[in-house]
């Protein structure tokens, strides 16, 4: 070959060279395996691209939701709430709390001259006693268990047979004070041996005067304290045996239309109107229309009326005091009202610490309806009224009842 063909063929292959270089410059070294074996064209100036540092550690993109027809989360079970079971109160046979059933038995007594009305507490009362002291002038001793009140008062002193009654519960027995008779009793036998004595004399920070009555007619007392001297005299909530037996209401074509009980004291008398509706006896009493709770402003409306008379005299502790004493046990008789009807029967009274219980005429105990009872005491010389309600027309299947 000559010098000439063999220099044309060294430039050919030079500028081969040169078009290949910068091929690859435009369109990046190969990467892997195939980069290594191919090298860089010397004298090119071009180096292969590096990856930037944000770029190598840079967090994956989030994976997309889910789409609306995966399967739906599983919601978290809520807990169906127990049902509370509710328990009969002993004192009125009204369903409540097994809390409430065994609350210790409070008894207050209550002041029912004029200038003490109207009185606080009646409503939430489970039993309300009422009966004649001295002068004429009765007075009430309320009996609270499964309600608690907000206000009661006005609080006045302790008479020994009240005493009598609140042993039938060993209550706690709130009072300001009493006859000579009450509190020698109570310095006895009030730690529990007959009641747990709640002397407002002793226990005074569970009392208060209010500014709107005078004295002795504005000494008061709530709930909330009460409770505390439960715990304060050393009583203790429990299991309360009481043996009267409470039914339901009276189906509304048994119950008779209108009805009354007329009881007075030498300087108080009281009504009872019986109401077909509420199958409740709608209560007054001298100088009100219709008796009210002044703290609740309900009408004073127990379901049981019942009158009970009993032998009262002089209690021998000096004649200028005119108090009385009562010959609380034993036996006597008593009118029973309850569903509109007034049952004549007897009561019975054994000991101090037994309940006072009630008959029929037949000496089956009488079933009261489930409630409130009011009991009104009265002497053996004082004169009781009762009107029977009129038979209403049989309805509903039910044939009307005459009362007794």
């Amino acid at each position: 070959m000559s010098r000439v063909a063999v220099a044309g063929l060294a430039v050919l292959a030079i500028l081969a060279g040169l078009a290949f270089g910068m091929f690859t410059a435009v369109l990046g070294a190969p990467t892997g395996s195939h980069a290594a074996g191919s090298g860089h064209v010397a004298g090119s100036g071009s180096t292969p691209p590096s990856v930037a540092p944000n770029e190598a550690s840079a967090t994956p993109a989030a994976s997309p939701p889910p789409s609306a027809s995966g399967p739906a989360a599983t919601p978290t079970p809520v807990p169906t709430p127990s049902p509370i079971s509710l328990v009969p109160a002993p004192l009125t046979g009204r369903l409540v709390t097994p809390e409430a059933a065994i609350r210790h038995p409070i008894a207050v007594m209550i002041d029912d001259l004029s200038p003490a009305r109207p009185q606080s507490g009646f409503s939430a009362a489970s039993i309300v006693w009422q009966a004649p002291a001295e002068g004429g002038i009765p007075r009430y001793m309320m009996v609270f268990q499964e309600n608690i009140p907000t206000d009661v008062g006005p609080v006045r002193s302790s008479r020994y047979y009240y005493i009598a009654w609140a042993a039938e519960l060993r209550a706690v027995y709130a009072h300001a004070g009493g006859s000579p008779q009450a509190l020698a009793t109570l310095r006895n036998q009030g730690n529990g041996q007959l009641v747990f004595n709640a002397d407002e004399f002793r226990w005074g920070g569970s009392f208060h005067r209010i500014s709107t009555r005078f004295a002795p007619h504005n000494l008061y007392t709530t709930g909330k304290e009460l409770r505390a001297l439960v715990r304060a005299t050393g009583a203790a909530d429990g299991t309360i045996k009481w043996p009267w037996k409470f039914g339901p209401d009276a189906p509304m074509a048994q119950r008779p239309a209108g009805g009354r009980i007329e009881v007075s004291y030498l300087a108080n008398a009281i009504r009872y109107d019986y109401d077909r509706i509420t199958n409740t006896y709608l209560r007054s009493v001298t100088t009100e229309k219709k008796q009210i709770d002044a703290a609740t402003k309900q009408l004073v409306a127990p379901k049981n009326v019942i009158v009970m008379l009993m032998q009262f005299g002089p209690l021998d502790d000096g004649s200028h005091k005119h108090r009385l004493e009562a010959n609380v046990i034993g036996s006597g008789r008593a009118w029973i009202s309850t569903n509109g009807i007034t049952i004549k029967g007897t009561w019975k009274k054994t000991a101090l610490t037994s309940p006072t219980r009630f008959f029929d005429s037949k000496g089956k105990p009488v079933v009261l309806t489930v409630g409130q009872t009011f009991v009104q005491v009265m002497k053996t010389t004082d004169v009781v009224k009762f009107v029977a309600g009129k038979p209403v027309l049989p309805m509903d299947g039910w044939p009307g009842v005459r009362p007794i």
